[in-house]
């Protein structure tokens, strides 16, 4: 385990520069601040409170916490059951309120104590995600995907499986087919939507912008989205719902305002646990296992945080279930 004096030594400051680095002083250059942070995180670096070694890994949040979500429930989970197997701590990060003015994102984790991150992430923040790998910090991002090689990723692509529920939709007869996504942009649900345009597009049906609607990712979201397609005049007669608690929340809607699921209205879902099967009827829904994910996106993250070169995940792909929500169309069209 490296020290502030051999950090010191190989970047040829002076122990107290190093000091100052890790605590954040202004009295320092940028130039020093990114030899000493780089030379840290590269040798791994775990700062100490009093005699007592930290040990803990960060749950990290680029932008606003989702912790009420099934997704990020189960990736708790799947992070929780994983950690059994090492000795470390957890902790959940929010890095809009923790990190402090000119802090670095390494100098926040230093100062945390936190020697590693899982870090989830929206399109509006996915910059954050490239600095904290380009200062060299031990990071795996979960839920997202990005080019570069250097960051480590842990993801359920989705979009072959949203392609199969819209042309699972097209062989019942449907035409019109809504797509209810997310309102917060980020790459999971960007490719859902991709494979429902893709879908679309390919069995020559029209890309409709009306019937693409963005609500929130929960129960009243789907609630919305329900109240929206009834008062339309050529109304849809099925849906692709994106978000698990939207989904449920637009059945439930629909059948109190009198729509049949799915002789009025069909709906695909979509479910990281096992949400579908509490709703009635059933719902079909893309599944992927969140669970699995946390757990990998914490192993992922130990093998990096042991070596400095990003090892490569095979994250499983999400699927299709075909259950009772989903039926022919009743003739209307």
């Amino acid at each position: 385990m490296s020290t502030v004096r051999a950090i010191a030594k190989q970047t040829g400051v002076s122990i107290a520069t190093v000091s100052r680095v890790l605590n954040n002083h202004p009295s320092v250059s940028d130039e020093v601040r990114h030899k000493v942070m780089a030379a840290a995180n590269k040798s791994r670096y775990v700062s100490s409170i009093g005699k007592r070694e930290t040990s803990n890994v960060a749950y990290v949040y680029t932008g606003d916490a989702s912790l009420g979500s099934p997704f990020d429930t189960a990736l708790l989970e799947g992070v929780f059951d994983a950690m059994g197997e090492s000795n470390f701590n957890l902790m959940i990060v929010e890095l809009r309120r923790t990190r402090r003015n000119g802090e670095t994102y390494s100098q926040m984790f230093q100062r945390l104590g936190v020697r590693g991150a899982v870090v989830r992430t929206t399109s509006g923040s996915r910059s954050i995600c490239q600095a904290i790998v380009e200062q060299g910090f031990p990071a795996v991002v979960v839920g997202d995907r990005f080019e570069d090689p250097s960051i480590s990723c842990v993801y359920s692509g989705s979009r072959v499986a949203s392609y199969e529920a819209v042309e699972h939709l097209i062989t019942l007869g449907h035409q019109r087919i809504a797509l209810g996504i997310n309102i917060v942009e980020d790459a999971d649900h960007a490719e859902r939507a991709a494979g429902y345009r893709q879908a679309m597009t390919d069995h020559g049906l029209e890309l409709d912008d009306k019937l693409i609607m963005r609500v929130p990712a929960n129960r009243s979201g789907g609630s919305q989205l329900v109240r929206r397609i009834v008062t339309a005049v050529d109304r849809p007669t099925a849906m692709y719902i994106t978000d698990p608690m939207a989904a449920v929340g637009a059945m439930n809607e629909a059948q109190k305002m009198g729509l049949r699921v799915p002789e009025d209205l069909s709906v695909i879902g979509f479910d990281d646990t096992e949400l579908r099967y509490t709703s009635l009827p059933t719902m079909t829904a893309v599944c992927q296992d969140a669970t699995a994910l946390g757990r990998e996106a914490y192993r992922v993250l130990i093998r990096e945080m042991k070596d400095s070169s990003p090892p490569v995940s095979n994250s499983p792909s999400a699927w299709l279930e075909v259950h009772e929500s989903t039926g022919p169309v009743n003739g209307r069209q």
